[in-house]
This record gives C-alpha cells, structure tokens and sequence, in this order.
C-alpha cells in the first residue's frame, strides 16, 4: 500500500470501499490574469469487499480561496456509472476550475452493492493551491 499512497496521497475508506485521490495544477489551462486557475485530479475507486458495487451518484463540495462553498451533484462520474467487481478497481481523470489560487474538495459517492444496499463513499478532502501570485 505504500506505493498507493505515494501515488495517491489523499485517501478515505468507508467500509470496503477506498477512495484515492491525486491533483496536479495544469499552468497551461489556467489564466491568472483572469482569474482563472484549474486543476486535474485522479480518482481511483478500490472495491475491497466481496460483491460488485456501482456508482451511482456523485456529490463534491468545492470551496475557493474565499471560503465560499458550493456543492455538485450528479449522476455518474464522466458520463460513467462504473459497476466495480470483488478485488477491482476504477480509475478516471476530471478538473476543477476555480477564480481564486487556492481552494479544496471534497464529497461523497452514492453506491449500491450487488445485494441493493445503498450507502455513501467518502472522497477525502484535498487542496487545489496553485502558484504564488505575484502582483
């Protein structure tokens, strides 16, 4: 596990299902001047326990660098609503553009196992810090 959590430093479990997170800021998407800064992030799913979970739903709270907090819900992630088998994992790459330098994420995924139990998987929190701004 500790290459993971090299790879991944972010990570929450509930239950048997893990939650790993990567964010890397992307310079060549991002426009200061603007006030616009973006960020990457690598999701991977890790399904621990005996049966098949899909995802469902997703729900982050982004906050900015003002401490203004908005949430974003839908359904599936990427157009995808991933069934993960016993011993499988999912991975998938999405952004997050912010009007502030600095911001952070975090939020849950609504699953269901293979015997229709529902619950919700936490996604850690983590930092969106992009350079130092220089006026």
């Amino acid at each position: 596990m500790a290459v993971l959590d090299t790879l991944f430093p972010h990570s929450a479990v509930t239950g048997d299902i893990a939650v790993r997170v990567v964010v890397s800021f992307l310079p060549d998407q991002s426009q200061p001047d603007q006030a616009r800064w973006f960020w990457a992030y690598h999701i991977r799913i890790e399904n621990h326990g005996g049966q098949e979970v899909q995802l469902l739903t997703r729900r982050w709270i982004i906050t900015d660098g003002r401490g203004d907090r908005h949430a974003v819900e839908g359904e599936g992630v990427v157009g995808e609503q991933p069934v993960i088998a016993p011993g499988a994992s999912y991975d998938y790459v999405s952004g997050c553009p912010l009007d502030t330098p600095t911001g952070s994420m975090e939020g849950s995924y609504r699953m269901v196992r293979a015997d229709g139990a529902v619950f919700d998987a936490a996604i850690p929190h983590f930092q969106l810090i992009g350079p130092a701004v220089i006026p």
